[in-house]
């Protein structure tokens, strides 16, 4: 094992190490994306693909992982910059563009897993699954909750978002009220979560959901956690299982 992953070990095995080393992981969406980037490139993740099309604003600083320098500049191009001062010899290639139905099918979005942090501002979070779904392979769906983390993933094999709802708008709600369900089925209180979905329900189409730099931060390290289990072939759950880690447990 590398010196740079020194740390990593009994945590992780010298031939995981190797094995998630050259792992390609896709990133559609630079914002829950930006920290979840970094902690797989320090876990030992060193081939991504990240695509955004957005720039960084003042607002984004409250939870994505930005600097005050980064305001005007796009997210994958300062994401990019980023995750290279941590390790100038990683491969990361960084696509400034939005995707949408035209550029989803001639960039070269070839990888291993898909981790889908696209807008619900239209329906392209789901046309990227399909795309994954024909290319045979699985896409991870992480939600920001403010006070706790929320993940499912799609895989060629399971049910689709579109399940839930074919429609994008106010997706969000959609999804908030599918993890309160599922939340429920386990006996997890799910009263905090519900009175947010209440307050979000009044402003959801003009608005994007509210979050909080916490569950960023939970939901990286189980974006991380799921990811390395497909890299190892170690066992995931699969929608409509889901993973879920909250402070209020």
């Amino acid at each position: 094992m590398s010196l740079r992953y020194k740390r990593n070990s009994i945590h992780i095995k010298e031939e995981e190490q190797r094995r998630i080393q050259d792992f390609r992981v896709l990133i559609g969406g630079c914002g829950i994306g930006s920290y979840i980037a970094e902690c797989l490139l320090r876990m030992g993740f060193e081939n991504m693909i990240i695509i955004d099309g957005d720039i960084v604003e003042l607002t984004n600083l409250n939870r994505q992982n930005y600097v005050e320098a980064d305001i005007g500049v796009n997210k994958a191009i300062a994401l990019k910059d980023r995750l290279m001062a941590i390790h100038p010899d990683a491969k990361i290639r960084a696509y400034p563009e939005f995707l949408d139905p035209s550029n989803l099918y001639s960039l070269d979005l070839n990888c291993d897993v898909a981790i889908n942090a696209l807008d619900f501002s239209s329906d392209i979070p789901f046309l990227f699954d399909e795309y994954m779904a024909q290319k045979n392979i699985a896409v991870v769906h992480p939600y920001n909750l403010g006070w706790a983390g929320f993940l499912t993933v799609i895989t060629p094999e399971s049910r689709n978002l579109r399940s839930l709802d074919k429609e994008h708008n106010a997706f969000e709600i959609n999804v908030g009220k599918y993890i309160v369900d599922r939340l429920q089925e386990k006996n997890i209180d799910t009263k905090w979560l519900e009175d947010f979905l209440s307050e979000y329900g009044k402003i959801a189409v003009e608005s994007p959901p509210p979050q909080l730099s916490l569950g960023l931060y939970l939901l990286a390290g189980m974006v991380c956690q799921v990811v390395f289990n497909i890299a190892t072939d170690k066992e995931i759950r699969v929608f409509p299982e889901s993973y879920y880690l909250s402070i209020y447990e």
